[in-house]
């Protein structure tokens, strides 16, 4: 029926086309935040081979062995302990990105906004605060990566597997933590203009609203 279709027309509006490309960008949040907090990599001991050591990425055997391979998975299990937190704390932040819009859009085709105009008042408060919130959230996230990257853990590990021959170690910020940060940054940009857009749809409600009193 005609509220059925008023209901689809939500999805086509400039506000939803916003909240849905926040709902993706908080996806790949999500996504690189879980890659940067995933297994370290690095050897794994086969105790049926005799002390040799597998490298898990590469498919080779490596040169390691005895206290070295042991010393390498110690530095390895250290170094993830190290950034498992600050991955938890970006996977959090992107799961809750992911939701909030997601309960935007729900609220858009039910059309509370229309019902209840000053609930846009308050969208716009809540996209402005997550907007400005951001900055200091990838300030922590940067900050607390290179810290770890900085760590005297993190240099002797590089330093180890350099000496056998492996790359793939460095103690720097790889793809996908630079692409979680550059993500935030435009989940910032999408969420002022989902405040923009949120303000416009107001004034809008709220004219059609007092145009039959007008009358």
């Amino acid at each position: 029926g005609s509220l059925e279709r008023r209901r689809c027309l939500y999805l086509h509006r400039g506000r939803a086309c916003c909240q849905m490309m926040e709902v993706l960008l908080a996806a790949l949040i999500l996504v690189c935040s879980s890659v940067s907090g995933g297994s370290a990599g690095g050897y794994t001991g086969l105790p049926a081979l005799g002390g040799i050591y597998y490298y898990q990425y590469g498919g080779a055997y490596s040169g390691f062995s005895g206290a070295d391979g042991e010393r390498a998975q110690q530095l390895d299990q250290r170094f993830y302990l190290l950034k498992l937190p600050i991955a938890r704390a970006a996977m959090a932040v992107g799961g809750c990105l992911l939701v909030f819009p997601c309960v935007l859009i729900l609220v858009g085709v039910l059309r509370v906004p229309w019902h209840f105009p000053a609930w846009l008042l308050i969208e716009c408060t809540l996209c402005i605060a997550i907007a400005v919130g951001t900055v200091p959230a990838l300030y922590y996230f940067f900050h607390s990566l290179l810290s770890v990257y900085n760590s005297s853990v993190c240099k002797e590990r590089e330093q180890l597997y350099q000496s056998k021959g492996y790359q793939g170690f460095w103690c720097s910020l790889h793809g996908a933590e630079i692409a979680a940060g550059l993500l935030g940054c435009m989940a910032a940009m999408a969420y002022l203009l989902s405040a923009g857009l949120a303000v416009r749809d107001y004034r809008t409600a709220h004219e059609q609203k007092q145009k039959p009193l007008q009358l």
